[in-house]
């Protein structure tokens, strides 16, 4: 076996050029499955870290209400108080379409909702400055809000200056008690993470001018607890409707679930779609050493007339197109991470090459060698020994 293994370096040496030609295209083909597969898996995992910031072990009821069969407020709330053992936090959730403005200067694509004392918990966010929302503004219907750092600098240049200060949504004026730190590692920007502003909900409830709230976020207090809770909800919530329709469950670890189901699909697909130039790679394997068999047929015959057996030759054929092989795939995977990491910093996300990507191609590669090598192998070991010590 060293044996071997020590003649086909000598025969990878011998002929440089030839073998770099077969290598290319293994080079290529490994370098392409961890390019491809590195650059999906970074891009996708910056896309699931963002959906993942927004909770999850969050859940989003709708609601349509009827006017014989609705679920209000204090309902909503009864519920989540029966079951703060499994739930954390609780709040309805307005959305409103409305323009912010201080004096000449308007913020238009502010996310504006109205929420509870508890959306700050449920967010996870800090204040920077001043207070958040209370529950006494809820039930007083205080025009007071909380807003997020891009338009507190954006309107008043600072957190600090901003506490206190006026601004009208739809013309009613409301007072900025606190602001929330920024939230986005590369500085807040418009419709961006730190783009949003709250109200309490019974204020947003009135200038929206709807009597009911038909969509409330909930936390749960483990998110292992998440189809539990889920269930639980659905539950409470057909024995008022009795109708499925009517109302929907919606919980964020089961969207998270499915996108990472998505994203082994897509990578699967991209590696397998790069693959077919391993496949490629192996014909030429395959032709290059049936090339290397018909040049060395008078050294197959004196091998085999001074004794070797079929099995020796095989092994050494074969052995010389996976060692092929393996090199072609050792200089794919330093080509492949290189360029993956240039690419990902060029686009933006951080990618690197995943151990099962390397591992997989490698692997593939190493088996092409040992697969596509067979042939020429076997058509050299059943040289006739006289035949080829005959051949010019």
């Amino acid at each position: 076996m060293l044996q071997s293994f020590k003649l086909a370096i000598k025969s990878i040496q011998s002929n440089k050029m030839r073998s770099f030609l077969t290598m290319l295209g293994i080079i290529i083909g490994v370098a392409s499955v961890i390019i491809l597969v590195s650059l999906v898996n970074g891009y996708m995992s910056t896309v699931v870290e963002n959906f993942a910031s927004m909770g999850v072990n969050q859940m989003t009821v709708r609601l349509t209400n009827l006017s014989s069969r609705s679920v209000g407020v204090e309902e909503m709330y009864r519920f989540y108080e029966e079951h703060t053992d499994l739930f954390a936090q609780m709040t309805p959730n307005v959305s409103l379409n409305a323009t912010i403005k201080k004096g000449n200067d308007t913020l238009s694509s502010t996310s504006i909702g109205g929420y509870s004392e508890e959306y700050l918990d449920i967010k996870g966010y800090e204040l920077e400055a001043g207070r958040n929302i209370q529950y006494g503004d809820i039930l007083s219907r205080n025009k007071v809000c909380v807003i997020g750092c891009y338009g507190a600098q954006e309107l008043f240049g600072s957190g600090e200056k901003a506490l206190g200060e006026t601004i009208k949504l739809n013309g009613y004026a409301f007072k900025i008690v606190g602001v929330v730190e920024q939230q986005d590692e590369d500085g807040p920007e418009e419709g961006g993470t730190d783009d949003f502003l709250w109200i309490p909900y019974s204020v947003a409830v009135k200038m929206a001018r709807s009597a009911d709230i038909n969509s409330y976020i909930f936390a749960t207090a483990d998110v292992n607890d998440t189809d539990a809770c889920k269930t639980l909800l659905e539950e409470f919530l057909y024995e008022v409707y009795k109708d499925e329709d009517l109302y929907r469950v919606m919980a964020n670890s089961e969207m998270l679930d499915s996108l990472n189901e998505q994203i082994a699909m897509m990578s699967a697909m991209l590696g397998g779609i790069a693959g077919i130039s391993l496949l490629v790679a192996g014909v030429g394997v395959m032709n290059i050493m049936l090339v290397s068999v018909t040049e060395r047929v008078r050294e197959i015959g004196i091998r085999k007339s001074l004794g070797a057996r079929r099995r020796a030759i095989m092994q050494q054929f074969v052995i010389e197109a996976a060692v092929t092989s393996s090199i072609g795939g050792i200089i794919g995977i330093l080509l492949g991470a290189a360029v993956t990491s240039v690419a990902g910093g060029l686009i933006g996300i951080k990618a690197t090459p995943t151990p099962a990507a390397v591992l997989i191609s490698f692997s593939v590669s190493v088996c092409i060698g040992l697969i596509f090598g067979y042939m020429p192998a076997d058509r050299a070991a059943k040289l006739n020994p006289i035949d080829a010590l005959r051949s010019d």
